[in-house]
């Protein structure tokens, strides 16, 4: 019976590691912070973009007025060097987001870019005077205006309401 007792140490060290491994898991978990919850998004100012972009685009460009403050812009840019192409991006009220898109490239092109990939409903709706084309089945949904040498695409994940409200502010200069 001389070799039992040199299995029962083996056993009972190996349970004396993983018990130790443990405590020392535990002890990591505990110190080191973890944050399940959504980041916090910057706001950011668009104001001297959108006067650059209106100076320079060959059409009146779209910007919001008159949205409650819980509609967060977070991504602005101009490319002058293609197609004219303006985007928005806001942050909705219930965390959807909802950008503005504007360009003088091809339509067909341009609208599957900015839906990424939508395709057109049989749906249009007037808001504000103008009549937009419903756009669904990509990974956003869209609202587009058809403009004399642009193209203008509400989209994003928001819903149709919150489209519809953006679209619905829109000031175009």
């Amino acid at each position: 019976m001389a070799g039992s007792n040199g299995k029962q140490k083996t056993v009972r060290d190996m349970v004396l590691s993983l018990g130790l491994i443990g405590i020392a898991v535990a002890v990591i978990y505990v110190f080191i912070p973890h944050d399940d919850s959504a980041p916090d998004i910057k706001k950011v100012d668009y104001r001297v973009e959108l006067l650059t972009a209106r100076r320079a685009a060959a059409y009146p460009v779209a910007a919001p007025e008159g949205l409650s403050g819980s509609w967060k812009a977070t991504s602005v840019r101009f490319r002058g060097d293609q197609f004219d192409a303006w985007h928005l991006g806001f942050q909705a009220p219930d965390g959807g987001y909802v950008q503005i898109e504007q360009s003088t490239q091809k339509p067909s092109t341009f609208i599957g870019e900015a839906s990424q990939g939508g395709a057109a409903t049989k749906t249009t709706q007037v808001i504000d005077g103008r009549t937009w084309t419903r756009y669904t089945g990509g990974r956003y949904d869209a609202l587009v205006l058809a403009g004399k040498g642009s193209t203008t695409v509400v989209a994003g994940t928001g819903s149709f309401a919150q489209l519809t409200q953006m679209a619905g502010a829109l000031r175009m200069a």
